[in-house]
């Protein structure tokens, strides 16, 4: 088989939250391209299990990196074992998060702090650790924040969620135009429905944040709700619609094709709200001057503040 057939052999990835669910499945899908990797994870049961699967197929084992994904400081040793391990590293895959839900003008501050410092504190500390050691690397080299289709659409129940889903998006599809100048891959996953235990998050909430203001769920109501993950794509196909969009240097992949009707609504209702008006020629001028720095970023030029005046 060609290298044009496996890309990414070879290459060097460090997954967060990779030992369950979509995490798992990408760490399978790039193992079975041929990929070496580094796996962080919480529960030493769900590690072996992990290794397991490793020994059966024949494949190298990954390097296994304990890691709470709010811990900034550990998060800089996990991103010096890795180069230290490997002696590059060329993806990064940024996964770990909670799914907590709640009505949100009950939630007390500590479900913010939760809830954002995961969702999206653990994709900041991800970049800061790795980038560096990423830009170092050499050839073929991505990122991929693992984001969720709530990061397009919200829900009564998954304001803090959503809040942290959409903060995603908006760091990824921005960091795409500062890493192409450095031939580096950028990619927002937004999944959906996926067959995994994400709805156990709410039953391992750390004790240093256990002031809640939503309502106290019972174990088996909870458990009625992850009874419509089971209707979820398996989180192996997540992982391979992952690698493929990497390869295709694809900004934003999504994974479910059932979400048609609602990005058409997203945008009739967009197109509707904006008046029905002609703009003064200076605020067209600037508005196609981001658009012309925004097509050149994404071409690998650097775009400075005076490029947009």
């Amino acid at each position: 088989m060609s290298n044009a057939d496996r890309p990414w052999e070879g290459r060097v990835a460090f997954i967060t939250g990779a030992v369950t669910g979509i995490g798992l499945g990408v760490a399978q899908a790039f193992a079975d391209a041929g990929m070496r990797l580094a796996l962080s994870y919480r529960n030493e049961d769900d590690k072996n299990r992990v290794a397991e699967w490793f020994k059966a197929k024949g494949y190298e084992q990954p390097l296994f990196l304990k890691l709470d994904v709010t811990d900034r400081a550990r998060f800089a040793q996990v991103a010096e074992e890795v180069v230290k391990h490997f002696g590059e590293v060329h993806v990064l895959v940024n996964n770990a998060g909670v799914s907590v839900f709640g009505p949100t003008d009950e939630a007390s501050y500590d479900d913010y702090d939760w809830i954002m410092g995961v969702n999206f504190g653990g994709v900041v500390n991800g970049l800061v650790s790795f980038l560096p050691k990423i830009k170092a690397s050499h050839g073929r080299r991505h990122v991929v924040n693992i984001a969720s289709m709530a990061a397009f659409l919200p829900g009564p129940q998954a304001g803090i969620y959503t809040a942290s889903k959409f903060a995603v998006r908006g760091l990824t599809e921005s960091l795409r135009y500062n890493l192409a100048p450095h031939k580096i891959g950028c990619s927002l996953c937004c999944p959906a429905l996926t067959r995994t235990n994400a709805w156990t998050s709410a039953l391992k909430r750390p004790d240093g944040f256990g002031t809640s203001g939503f309502p106290e769920v019972a174990e088996g109501e909870l458990q009625q709700f992850g009874t419509a993950f089971e209707e979820g794509m398996d989180p192996y196909e997540v992982g391979t619609k992952i690698l493929a969009g990497m390869t295709e240097q694809k900004g934003l992949i999504l994974t479910h094709p059932e979400h048609g009707p609602d990005f058409e609504e997203i945008h009739a209702a967009t197109m509707a709200a904006l008046p029905k008006e002609e703009a003064p020629a200076g605020r067209l001028k600037i508005e196609q001057l981001r658009r012309d720095a925004m097509k050149a970023a994404e071409e690998g030029l650097i775009i400075r503040l005076d490029d947009l005046t």
